[in-house]
């Protein structure tokens, strides 16, 4: 189908509309399993050295399908493969409810993997053809805002159904199903211009990883990955360690988690964009700085007592939430077109690889032996981590990105 320009806007507003709704339903998927960790645990009698492993199976098969649907998103129409993965990934969380076994739990949550792997690599690549590249950070921002919104719910829903967990899984299925099928009548927006040269080569996959501001923006986002997947996942917990009914904290810990989130993820789009005309690497010093920042307060909040706790809590969400939109916009802006759905696979299978495919096993394994605020402490050193990364790379992104855009003038 071709897309008159007239049409792209509204184009572009019903993507948009649609794939945060989508994302939005992503991280619900996401978060319940860890609002209800406990009373699974109690069901099936297992610790959180047990537990731990249940986001990690869901994130092995993430990781490891994302490069497969990431190639296939850069050759074949991807709303197709989105409505796919989305109607797969809702039946088998649906299904998590249903689980009569701790082994049957586990399958789940590689099926729902493997449905988001044919989402999470392709969905910002819509984004980025409809946009232009002086607005793309807000525009990821936008999209990226349905992170801290979903995965609140999720928390929210799980806390209300803390003793009936099978039904806050069973809740996710219909509105996956619709918007899945939704996907099958969107028309595909176009590649762009500079995608009329060629197809991807092998080499210009290879090229990825010759891309200093890719490495390294990949490199932060692993690192801050680890740290917020660990924190996220076992919070629940540690709330409950200080003393607060779970069924009371843990939909505030949501609420907090989605208001500080979106605020935090807006305001790194739109700073990232303002800045970008005299700071060009304004994307990663705004990463960057939002995780320096946001290392002393995971500390502080080990040591604040309630409810004051909750007012840190509120800042460090923000502080770890500033990077999402530049990150991402910095990974479409020095990829070519081509490869831009493998870019973005390739990421998301080192962020997870190193990332929170493993945290939740170390802060589980660390937790069982000197508990959770050592766990915590130890984690939260990532955070400086992902910020020094963020900052080492702002020194190339303007002469990466220079080189993307001319590379894909010449195959126009």
């Amino acid at each position: 189908m071709r897309i008159l320009p007239h049409s792209m806007r509204k184009l572009a507003r019903n993507s948009m509309f649609l794939l945060l709704l989508i994302n939005l339903m992503n991280y619900v998927d996401r978060q319940i399993l860890a609002a209800v960790e406990r009373p699974i645990g109690g069901e099936f009698a297992v610790g959180a050295d047990i537990t731990g492993w249940l986001p990690s199976a869901f994130l092995a098969s993430y990781m490891f399908f994302s490069p497969i649907f990431g190639v296939v998103g850069d050759r074949v129409r991807r709303w197709t493969i989105i409505g796919i993965g989305v109607i797969g990934w809702s039946l088998a969380s649906g299904g998590s409810g249903a689980a009569s076994s701790l082994t049957m739990l586990f399958l789940m949550r590689i099926l729902i993997g493997t449905g988001e792997a044919a989402y999470g690599p392709i969905a910002p690549t819509v984004i980025a053809d409809l946009f232009p590249i002086e607005a793309r950070g807000k525009a990821l921002s936008w999209f990226y805002a349905a992170i801290p919104v979903g995965s609140a719910l999720g928390y929210v829903i799980g806390g209300l159904l803390h003793e009936h967990w099978r039904w806050a899984f069973y809740l996710t299925l219909p509105p996956g199903i619709l918007l899945g099928f939704i996907c099958f009548i969107m028309p595909e927006p176009p590649r762009g211009d500079e995608t009329r040269g060629r197809r991807a080569l092998w080499s210009d996959y290879w090229h990825l990883l010759r891309i200093k501001s890719y490495v390294l923006d990949s490199a932060g986002m692993t690192a801050m990955t680890f740290a917020l997947g660990g924190i996220a996942f076992f919070m629940p917990r540690y709330l409950e360690s200080a003393g607060l009914d779970p069924r009371e904290s843990i939909p505030v810990f949501g609420g907090i988690a989605c208001v500080a989130g979106i605020l935090g993820t807006m305001a790194g789009g739109i700073f990232g964009d303002k800045l970008k005309p005299k700071m060009p690497s304004s994307y990663f010093v705004v990463s960057g700085t939002g995780m320096v920042i946001g290392f002393p307060l995971i500390l502080l909040m080990l040591i604040t007592p309630f409810p004051a706790c909750w007012i840190v809590i509120f800042l460090a969400v923000f502080c770890l939430f500033v990077n999402t939109g530049p990150s991402n916009a910095i990974i479409a802006n020095v990829t070519h077109a081509n490869v831009r759905a493998t870019a973005f696979a390739v990421n998301i299978l080192a962020i997870h690889l190193f990332g929170d495919s493993i945290s939740g096993p170390v802060v589980g394994g660390i937790a069982k032996t000197f508990g959770l605020r050592s766990a915590f402490a130890v984690v939260s050193v990532l955070t400086l981590l992902g910020g020094i990364f963020w900052l080492w790379g702002a020194k190339y992104l303007r002469a990466d990105v220079e080189r993307a855009s001319a590379s894909m003038a010449l195959q126009v």
